[in-house]
């Protein structure tokens, strides 16, 4: 099979690519990297110096491909589906970039910095910076909170790359920052992400190893 995907089960960002995969039933081979596993990380590593994931490996077109928005566009434009993740039309396109890179800085990764101060040994702890963190996933969902009035998708009627990214940014942030009952559209755009075959695939997944997800505290 040519396409590989180098990931975690509980990596958010693995999440974002994996609701792309899903999405047009692309044909690839999971490998679960173990970066516990001395062997695992540096095949990784091997691959992607920087170590995180996701990395995609393509064998047919020899391209290693890391970073999950430009795994989705390189999917997007070389293995298209049944749905276009990045709108043709190009205003529509830098709009739908615009709102995955909102998702990912401004709620993805305040919500990776609670959770990894969670790992922090005890006189490592950063209150500060959690706080800064939570402060910003409200701000954001204030904002988001606005634009997803309409009751659609991220971008309107059509699924895209910003609902990839969404998906698992917010469904993270709403456990280590619940929205709380003040933004009932944000609730309900989780839940209808949630029920979406390939969201709901991911988290199918994933189930077998929450556990494995540090707790407050």
């Amino acid at each position: 099979m040519s396409l590989t995907l180098h990931y975690h089960p509980l990596s958010s960002f693995c999440w974002k690519a994996l609701v792309a995969l899903y999405e047009n039933g692309a044909l690839f081979t999971p490998n679960l990297v173990n970066l516990g596993d001395a062997a695992q990380r540096a095949a990784l590593l091997a691959l992607w110096p920087i170590g995180r994931f996701p990395v995609l490996r393509d064998e047919t077109r020899g391209e290693t491909v890391p970073e999950s928005s430009i795994v989705i566009e390189y999917l997007d434009r070389h293995y298209p589906g049944a749905v276009a993740l990045i709108p043709e039309d190009q205003e529509l396109a830098l709009q739908t970039r615009l709102r995955d890179r909102f998702l990912d800085l401004y709620v993805h990764l305040p919500m990776q910095r609670i959770v990894g101060d969670r790992l922090r040994p005890a006189d490592t702890k950063d209150p500060h910076g959690v706080a800064e963190a939570r402060a910003q996933l409200r701000t954001s969902y204030a904002i988001l909170e606005q634009q997803l009035a309409h009751g659609g998708w991220m971008m309107g009627e059509r699924f895209s790359l910003a609902d990839c990214a969404a998906a698992p940014a917010l469904f993270y942030g709403n456990k280590v920052e619940p929205f709380g009952d003040g933004h009932p559209h944000l609730a309900g755009y989780l839940a209808r992400l949630q029920a979406r075959p390939s969201f709901a695939r991911v988290l199918g997944e994933a189930e077998p190893y929450f556990g494995m997800f540090p707790r407050e505290g």
